[in-house]
């Protein structure tokens, strides 16, 4: 099958025949409809995300069709349509059993392979790494059965790809991480496209005052038309002081979604007594935030991270596909641009210059 490999940091990917090997036991095969483009990606592939293996078919975010099924296979066959989730679950560890599968000790992060140690990729004989446990960045690929969540197959499958990673990151973050109440403020710093969906989480859940924060104005313009209320342009005015201008007192909840060491800072520094900070974007390897810890006791004040949205996947990725079809979610609004496998480098180029919120690589 075609896959789109990248064979070291900061070089292009190429467009390569990888040789795919059957599912085995709890595995099955799926053919891409669409994937997303992540900034996880973009980061393994421009160096700033270290000891990714290589070469590696990056792609964390998709869906398709289920062309087979490996031995053991229960919950899913062939025609079923799916999102790939890059969180495998096993259902039986320690997070699995306590109704945190996204933290399920089965996952092997940043490793480049399946729950069970190994890929199904290959070229030439040697191993090609599979980025997030599904790759989507191939024609067709091989996932855990806890990887592909069968949906219904009214969904339109290129819109249901997002869902696969920043629809559920973001609006996750606000109604499962968080558990944002009606009624509460809420601060979003960078509106890409994990935070367009922090932005949709917060409208979904009435949440009042929705602040989106960014440096780009293309970007605020966008998450008004999401539901954002109120928009700071971090270029031209300080975010902490503005939010606080706007609530009085600081936001209930902030939420981080870019991985910058000063937007971490931002959103903890705008936090008002007695709320959290949710960060969701992951900086570069090794990087530090430096914290005054005063203010975090005496205002008893919590910061904390978000994988994933807290995601139970075969709950969740179901219940957002409702909510797209019944109208209350955007999905449609998020996509700027469409790709071919083959552009799929200057879909980073463009994800790199802040040119999209989501693109969409269409197989």
């Amino acid at each position: 099958m075609k896959a789109s490999v990248l064979f070291e940091p900061r070089t292009p990917l190429k467009i390569e025949e990888v040789e795919l090997a059957a599912p085995r036991d709890g595995e099955v095969r799926v053919r891409m409809t669409a994937s997303g483009v992540c900034h996880s990606c973009l980061h393994a592939a421009d160096g700033s995300w270290q000891n990714v293996p290589m070469p590696i078919v990056l792609g964390d975010e998709g869906a398709g069709v289920v062309e087979a099924v490996g031995p053991g296979v229960r919950t899913l066959k062939a025609g079923d349509h799916v999102i790939l989730s890059w969180a495998p679950t096993c259902g039986r560890c320690h997070y699995c059993v306590i109704g945190r599968p996204n933290l399920c000790e089965q996952r092997r992060p940043g490793q480049g392979v399946l729950p069970e140690g190994t890929t199904r990729m290959s070229l030439g004989g040697k191993p090609v790494y599979q980025y997030g446990h599904v790759a989507t960045y191939a024609s067709v690929t091989v996932v855990a059965e806890s990887s592909a969540i069968a949906i219904d197959p009214a969904m339109p499958l290129d819109r249901a790809a997002l869902i696969g990673c920043s629809v559920m990151t973001g609006v996750g973050a606000v109604i499962n991480t968080a558990a944002v109440p009606p009624g509460a403020s809420i601060a979003v710093f960078g509106v890409g496209g994990v935070g367009l969906n922090v932005v949709q989480g917060g409208a979904l859940v009435a949440a009042q005052p929705i602040i989106a924060v960014d440096v780009v104005p293309a970007r605020l313009e966008h998450a008004r038309a999401l539901g954002a209320t109120h928009t700071i342009d971090a270029a031209k005015t300080d975010p902490v002081a503005e939010i606080r201008r706007i609530t009085r007192r600081g936001a209930d909840f902030t939420f981080v979604a870019v991985g910058d060491t000063r937007a971490i800072g931002q959103g903890a520094d705008a936090v008002a007594p007695g709320g959290t900070c949710v960060v969701i974007g992951v900086p570069a390897t090794g990087a530090t935030v430096p914290l005054d810890v005063r203010p975090l006791v005496t205002g008893e004040r919590v910061i904390r991270g978000s994988s994933y949205g807290s995601a139970r996947t075969r709950e969740d990725l179901p219940r957002l596909v409702d909510l797209y079809r019944s109208g209350r979610l955007k999905i449609d609004e998020l996509i700027t641009r469409r790709y071919g496998l083959d552009e799929a480098n200057e879909a980073f180029r463009a994800l790199a210059a802040g040119e999209l919120s989501r693109g969409l690589i269409v197989f």
